[in-house]
C-alpha cells in the first residue's frame, strides 16, 4: 500500500482509477485492458508529479524527507556495495542499531561505509531508535573511521536523521563529547570522505558524520541545525509554523548548494527517490564514483587541506587567500591596524620606547 502526502490527493485519486483499469475484471462487462487509456493516464500522473514537485515549498519538501516509503541507508548499502562484513560496537559501552557500519567493496575497492538507519517499519524504527545515534554509536563510528584511516580505505557515509538521540542515558554516557569527538576524527582523516544526506540531515547528529571532503544530497533531503517544529517552537512559540521556520533555516538541497555548504544536488526521479528507488541507486552510484576519482592523485595532506578549506570558505566571500584550487596557503588577510599592532608588539624595544612616550606626554598635558 502506498503512502501519499497531503499535497499529493489528485495523485492519489488518479493512481487509483489507474488501479482500476488496469484490474479490468473489478467492471462488470469488461474482460480485456485498455492500454491506450492507461498510457494517457500514466502521462497524467507523470505530469501532475513533475508539476507538484518542481514547486515544492520547503515544509513540503521536509515531508517529502521524511517519507516513509523513501530507500533508507539499508537499502543503499546492500545495493550499491559488495562484500559487505558490518561490525558492532564501541569498546566502551555497547552496540547502537541506529548506525550500520562496516567495510565492503565498491566498483571492487575497499571502502568503510556507515549508514544512519531509521528502519522500514514500526519494529524496525523503534530497534533502530528512529536513526537517532547514541553515544556508543559515534564512538563505534570514530573506531571505524580511524581503522580506515589506518589503512588507507576511503569513508563514505549516509546521513539520515532528526538528530542525536536526547535522552537522560545518552546524555549521561556523554553524547556532546562523542559528537564532538566524531567531529574531529573526521577532520583529521588523511582518506577520502564522502558523506551522502538521503533523507533528513538533522543537527549535530548530522554534521558529526557530515563533516566530509564532499557532502551530496539528494535532491529532496534536507540538512539543518534543528527540525523545522524545534524552529517554531523556539522563535514563534508555535511549532504549527513549520513552514516559516523552514523557509528561514534554508534548509533544502537548492538553497544549501547555493550557500556552498554542500558539494552537489543529486537528482531524484519525478514524485521522488520512494517512486523509483533503482533509479535512485543509480544516481548516487554514479555521483559516489565520479567523487572518489577525483581524490585518487591527490596526498594525504592535501586532502586533509582540502577539507578544512572546504570549512572555513562557508559563509566567506572573502577573507582568505586561495592559491590553488586544494588551497595549501590558507592565510587571513589583515587589515592594516592588524599588521601595524602585529609588528609594534614583536619588537619589545619599539613597544618599551612607544610606552615611555605615551607616558611622557600625559605628564606634559596632565602639568598644562
Amino acid at each position: 500500500m502506498k503512502n501519499y502526502l497531503n499535497f499529493e490527493n489528485e495523485v492519489k485519486e488518479l493512481e487509483a482509477e489507474l488501479e482500476t483499469l488496469k484490474d479490468p475484471y473489478n467492471k462488470e462487462g469488461i474482460s480485456e485492458v485498455n492500454t491506450d487509456e492507461i498510457k494517457s493516464f500514466e502521462n497524467t500522473i507523470n505530469n501532475k508529479l513533475e508539476k507538484i514537485y518542481s514547486n515544492l515549498d520547503p515544509w513540503q519538501t521536509t515531508q517529502v524527507a521524511r517519507h516513509e516509503d523513501r530507500p533508507k541507508a539499508k537499502y543503499f548499502i546492500e545495493n550499491l556495495f559488495s562484500d559487505f562484513v558490518p561490525l558492532s560496537g564501541d569498546r566502551f559501552y555497547g552496540e547502537d542499531n541506529s548506525v550500520i557500519a562496516g567495510f565492503g567493496k565498491f566498483n571492487n575497492n575497499s571502502v568503510l561505509i556507515i549508514g544512519q538507519e531509521k528502519g522500514e517499519n514500526l519494529e524496525e524504527r523503534l530497534d533502530r531508535n528512529f536513526g537517532m545515534m547514541r553515544p556508543e554509536g559515534y564512538r563505534k563510528s570514530i573506531r571505524l573511521m580511524e581503522l580506515a584511516n589506518k589503512f588507507n580505505i576511503p569513508i563514505i557515509s549516509f546521513i539520515d536523521t532528526p538528530g542525536a538521540y536526547p535522552g537522560v542515558g545518552a546524555e549521561e554516557r556523554g553524547q556532546a563529547e562523542a559528537i564532538a569527538r566524531s567531529i574531529e576524527t573526521c577532520m583529521k582523516l588523511e582518506v577520502p570522505n564522502i558523506s551522502i544526506i538521503i533523507g533528513e540531515g538533522g543537527s549535530g547528529g548530522a554534521i558529526a558524520l557530515a563533516s566530509a571532503n564532499k557532502v551530496l544530497m539528494l535532491e529532496n533531503a534536507i540538512y539543518s541545525v534543528i527540525s523545522p517544529e524545534g524552529c517554531a517552537t523556539i522563535l514563534w512559540r508555535d511549532p504549527k509554523k513549520t513552514l516559516e521556520s523552514a523557509t528561514a533555516m534554508k534548509l533544502t538541497s537548492k538553497e544549501l548548494f547555493n550557500l556552498n555548504i554542500i558539494d552537489e544536488i543529486i537528482n531524484e526521479p519525478i514524485g521522488g527517490a520512494h517512486r523509483d528507488r533503482e533509479q535512485t541507486l543509480e544516481n548516487i552510484k554514479n555521483s559516489i564514483g565520479k567523487h572518489l576519482e577525483t581524490f585518487q592523485n591527490l596526498t594525504k595532506e592535501e586532502i586533509v587541506l582540502q577539507r578544512k578549506n572546504k570549512f572555513l570558505k562557508i559563509g566567506r566571500g572573502k577573507g582568505f587567500s586561495s592559491k590553488s584550487e586544494i588551497n595549501t596557503g590558507l592565510s587571513y588577510q589583515k587589515d592594516k591596524i592588524d599588521i601595524i599592532l602585529e609588528k609594534l608588539f614583536k619588537n619589545k624595544k619599539t613597544l618599551f620606547l612607544t610606552f615611555l612616550a605615551v607616558s611622557l606626554l600625559v605628564i606634559i598635558v596632565y602639568n598644562l
